[in-house]
């Protein structure tokens, strides 16, 4: 399956986004980065994304596609569409008609092909956006006079479980990249996706592309992992809430995780887990500005000493929280229980529970919940429970306060606190992570943005 050579060989595994690959002017930024270094040996590769404000993913129109076909809709103008991104590019390079060939045969014969069910279909139909990229660029590449291969998931061993739209990587899949070695070929492999062991395509969640690069990034112990998007960096705050934040030059990766969990948006929270695991450093990078040095984050907070007391700050408002107050709640044994079971019975999960003497207040995430649901969550606590007082709190934000340098300083929260009540801002709950490296506060939602704007006034300013 692979070709086996001796030679001691650097690696990084470069991912580029959607917008990186959009069309053929962004495809010859990607291979001068690529070419740029001879260590940059494996690409991964994102479905063609938006070419300008009102253009359409190539995955939305799979997924229209797909679609279309179960509904045995009339389905050619837009399988037209997504033959004509790909078009595009092989045009601007002036490619032989083969490579077009291919992409339009294989979309020709998903319309076609038998599948298990509909899961299973929609599955494959979106899969083929990165697919058919990572084709259209190692085509490009050699056209240009540089060496690259495509590598299909399924001749790499990645395997997948868990259910078609929704895959988790299967530890096999490390077992089969450890035994490939490198030649002198970059490596084109399409991210998003992969194979169950019964030859099935399985595809993460959107975003996917992000878990590939991370897996591919431990399976071939790499040295590095270049996650190239359309920023310069991550930056301490949301730019859109904060004019002109500072970029972070370096952060841990439990930082990345926590700060991911509150709205950062570079990564999915869950996308960099593998290379965490493989202790693979992880720099993102712009394609548009690839000398800027990025976003480093590195394998153990050990590694470095941070530059400022905190790394990043960010906020959520998709929250809710019930607060309930009773008198002697902590006397009381069970009481907890109680209420951990009708969630349960209504299939919910919480995302932090705060508690004092006699207060108890539950976080959940409201996009996870309707206002049926809440109604009969709350009638039946109150009729279980009995508290001395129930409310539901839809104004509800999170805002995450983050760096290394919080454990090792005793002033972090009182700055913070300060912070907001000196601006009027409302404090509704305050929580510090066992890690001691964030810092969690409730707030409104309406002074969430207000908030985030103090606390880097005060850290950065």
């Amino acid at each position: 399956m692979f070709q086996i050579i001796n030679e001691v060989i650097d690696v990084k595994v470069v991912k580029f986004g959607g917008s990186s690959l959009a069309d053929g002017e962004q495809f010859q930024k990607v291979i001068d980065i690529v070419s740029s270094d001879k260590d940059r040996k494996v690409v991964v590769t994102s479905a063609p994304g938006k070419r300008f404000d009102g253009d359409i993913k190539v995955t939305d129109l799979l997924i229209k596609y797909a679609t279309e076909v179960l509904d045995k809709e009339e389905y050619k103008d837009t399988y037209n569409k997504i033959v004509d991104r790909y078009k595009e590019i092989c045009d601007y390079y002036k490619l032989g008609p083969e490579t077009l060939e291919i992409i339009q045969k294989k979309l020709t014969d998903l319309a076609t092909e038998k599948f298990t069910d509909d899961d299973h279909l929609m599955a494959a139909f979106k899969a083929h956006g990165e697919y058919l990229n990572a084709i259209t660029l190692a085509a490009v590449l050699n056209h240009e006079g540089i060496k690259a291969k495509f590598m299909n998931p399924k001749d790499a061993g990645f395997l997948l479980g868990g259910s078609p739209n929704n895959a988790d990587v299967l530890p096999e899949t490390y077992t089969n990249l450890a035994k490939y070695q490198f030649d002198d070929a970059k490596v084109i492999f399409p991210g998003f996706f992969g194979y169950s062991k019964d030859g099935s395509i399985y595809t993460f969640t959107r975003g996917g592309s992000d878990i590939t690069g991370a897996i591919l990034s431990r399976g071939f112990k790499a040295d590095l992992y270049e996650n190239f998007t359309d920023v310069d960096a991550i930056y301490v705050a949301n730019n859109h809430v904060v004019d002109h934040p500072q970029a972070i030059k370096k952060m841990s990766y439990r930082e990345m995780r926590e700060l991911s969990y509150a709205g950062f948006s570079v990564f999915q929270d869950e996308a960099i887990i593998p290379a965490v695991e493989g202790q693979v450093p992880v720099n993102v990078k712009n394609t548009n500005n690839p000398t800027a040095p990025g976003t480093m984050i590195v394998p153990s907070q050990f590694l470095f000493d941070p530059a400022n007391l905190i790394t990043g700050i960010a906020s959520s408002k998709r929250f809710s929280a019930l607060y309930i107050h009773r008198y002697l709640l902590n006397k009381e044994v069970g009481f907890t229980l109680k209420l951990l079971q009708i969630f349960y019975k209504y299939g919910i999960s919480y995302e932090h529970m705060p508690s004092g003497i006699d207060d108890l207040t539950v976080i959940f995430d409201k996009s996870k919940l309707d206002d049926s649901t809440i109604k009969q969550l709350c009638a039946e606590i109150r009729a279980t429970i009995k508290p001395d007082y129930l409310e539901w709190i839809d104004d509800y934000a999170i805002i995450m306060v983050v760096g290394e340098g919080i454990a090792h300083n005793i002033n972090t929260i009182g700055l913070i606190i300060d912070s907001l009540t000196q601006n009027n801002i409302a404090v509704h709950m305050i929580n510090q992570g066992a890690s001691r490296i964030s810092i969690m506060i409730g707030t409104q939602a309406k002074d969430a943005n207000r908030a985030v704007q103090n606390i880097y006034d005060t850290f950065f300013n």
